[in-house]
């Protein structure tokens, strides 16, 4: 299946975000295969439940944040070095991950706690969308490796 992120349809080259239309047709365009489509994000404060009415299942990644933490320093201070492009020419830096108001870290810690609160509910209001919560890599590992043999 086609896998898109929807980091790299939003940060459009100088971290410019695309427009509201723009990425929603970009994110419809990616849910159209007719063979099925896997999406990275979620992005609902702009898409609303565009995205979760459509998708058959869920994967939630609801790992533990000092893991979360760890693995997302990590990977910004190795991109930092290496200038991986990230999407669309766009590199990380020191100031986006990790010093301004809307920093990787701020965000991720205030997105772990806002999803541990509102998904749930959220979530069980949509009965066409199979959920799959994943609190651990154990829980993870055995997911993906359950997957394989299917």
């Amino acid at each position: 299946m086609p896998v898109t992120e929807l980091d790299a349809l939003n940060h459009q080259p100088g971290w410019t975000e695309a427009s509201d239309e723009h990425f929603r047709r970009d994110v419809e365009a990616a849910m159209s295969s007719p063979d099925g489509w896997v999406l990275d994000g979620s992005y609902e404060r702009r898409l609303g439940d565009l995205v979760l009415r459509n998708a058959d299942t869920l994967v939630w990644l609801d790992q533990p944040l000092p893991l979360v933490l760890r693995r997302l320093v990590s990977r910004a201070v190795r991109d930092i070095v290496t200038k991986r492009d990230l999407f669309n020419g766009n590199r990380q830096t020191w100031r986006l991950a990790f010093f301004t108001r809307d920093s990787l870290v701020s965000f991720a810690l205030k997105r772990h706690f806002r999803l541990r609160r509102a998904w749930p509910a959220l979530l069980g209001d949509l009965p066409n969308l199979k959920v799959v919560r994943l609190r651990s890599p154990r829980e993870v590992e055995a997911w993906l490796e359950a997957q394989a043999s299917d």
